[in-house]
């Protein structure tokens, strides 16, 4: 009997993407993986984010070559009118279009969302901005660095003991945002489905990576009046961060009171957990954050890094070694879950790549499409929008659009 093959989520879905750098990829990345067929429309200079990290190549560097995969490259140079043409052709028969360039601008080029929805009137259509277009904030430029900033994540290290404000060593507005903008289009896409129309959605970073911050710690803030300050005192406890053992460093978080009384049963001090009213409840321990948490470094420094994971897993007490990067890319259960795969990609050779984080019983979520050379799809794209030979070889004369397709000539 033959086996059908096993169906992505998403396949059948069209997504044209004009994102560029990381929060519209990394969405469309998610679409892709789901199995969308993602057409990532480039300037004729490609992404900037292809320069991003380490290349074996210009302009296929190692953050491009994870957040490119599963999508097909098309360049159009939407100043010229071929070019724009082709881009209403994808759209005429896409699911989704997705951008990260100022509404502003989209509207000057006729690439609105009125524009896009008199030629799919059932198209959802995904703006990813910095500010919403609503406020004072809109038209101010905003990059990771920019959010973490405004969004209060850089100032959450001062209420945390440091001196001064530092950024997530991270594209965590960036990463945050492309999730939120993913999961929204997944609704969109739901809706339509039920309800036949289309939608317009804005994804904005600060008010995506504010609402992050503030679901941690509007604490007292919450209530009008006011019933304390802002700011949950578990995660702001200078205290919480790795402990020092003798010879490194461990996460160690007995959270509940069955951990608790684990732990200090594991190590000969049972009778504190009654005899110190800071310890002996959950209710108790929230109120004084920084005492427990205090104990816990001095407790902790007093044995090695391997003798306090073993004593932690003994007892479930939920531990972890602080591992560095490197320390991943060895780390025996990402290993053993297939977490990592290793493969040839056409232009580039050998590469490492993360495969899909979540396991579906009977879907095909994975890796099918190496990240794409610049306009590697253009030709075999235009052909499928209805461009004929003679006019895609003109377009190509002109500099509208790039034939990236590798051959004899690379």
């Amino acid at each position: 009997m033959t086996v059908p093959p096993t169906p992505a989520p998403l396949a059948g879905f069209r997504i044209v993407d004009m994102s560029t750098v990381l929060m519209g990829p990394v969405a469309t990345q998610v679409l892709g993986d789901y199995g969308a067929d993602v057409i990532k429309v480039e300037p004729p200079e490609g992404d900037v984010m292809r320069h991003a990290g380490m290349a074996r190549t210009p302009r296929m560097g190692a953050m491009y070559l994870a957040n490119g995969r599963n999508k097909r490259s098309i360049v159009l140079d939407i100043k010229q009118p071929a070019a724009k043409e082709a881009l209403f052709a994808l759209c005429r028969s896409a699911d989704v279009f997705i951008h990260n360039v100022r509404p502003a601008a989209m509207q000057r080029a006729g690439l609105g969302y009125e524009d896009l929805r008199s030629i799919n009137p059932s198209i959802v259509y995904v703006a990813l901005v910095g500010y919403s277009e609503h406020g004072p904030y809109a038209n101010q430029p905003a990059f990771d660095d920019i959010i973490q900033a405004g969004a209060g994540v850089s100032g959450l290290f001062v209420r945390a003991g440091l001196d001064e404000p530092v950024f997530v060593p991270m594209t965590v507005a960036d990463r945050v945002t492309g999730l939120t903008a993913a999961h929204a289009t997944l609704a969109a896409l739901l809706m339509r489905e039920r309800t036949g129309i289309g939608q317009a959605i804005e994804v904005p970073m600060f008010e995506t990576l504010v609402q992050t911050v503030l679901g941690d710690h509007l604490n007292g803030q919450a209530f009008e009046p006011p019933i304390g300050e802002s700011g949950y005192s578990r995660l702001l406890t200078p205290h919480r961060r790795p402990y020092r053992t003798l010879d490194g460093y461990i996460a160690a978080t007995p959270y509940n009171d069955k951990q608790f009384r684990a732990f200090y049963a594991a190590i000969g001090r049972a009778d504190e957990i009654d005899s110190n009213p800071l310890l002996g409840s959950q209710s108790a321990r929230a109120s004084n954050y920084h005492a427990t948490y205090a104990q816990l470094a001095e407790i902790i420094a007093t044995r090695s890094t391997d003798e306090w994971l073993a004593l932690c897993r003994a007892h479930e007490v939920p531990c972890a070694r602080v591992n560095s990067i490197d320390d991943l890319l060895v780390d025996p259960h990402l290993e053993a879950v297939g977490f990592f795969e290793r493969g040839e990609h056409p232009s580039e050779g050998r590469i490492v790549q993360m495969r899909p984080s979540t396991r579906w019983s009977s879907a095909d979520v994975s890796i099918r499409r190496h990240a794409p050379r610049i306009g590697e799809q253009s030709v075999e794209l235009l052909a499928e929008a209805g461009f004929g030979a003679e006019r895609i070889d003109a377009m190509l004369a002109e500099g509208s659009t790039v034939d990236g397709r590798p051959g004899p000539r690379d």
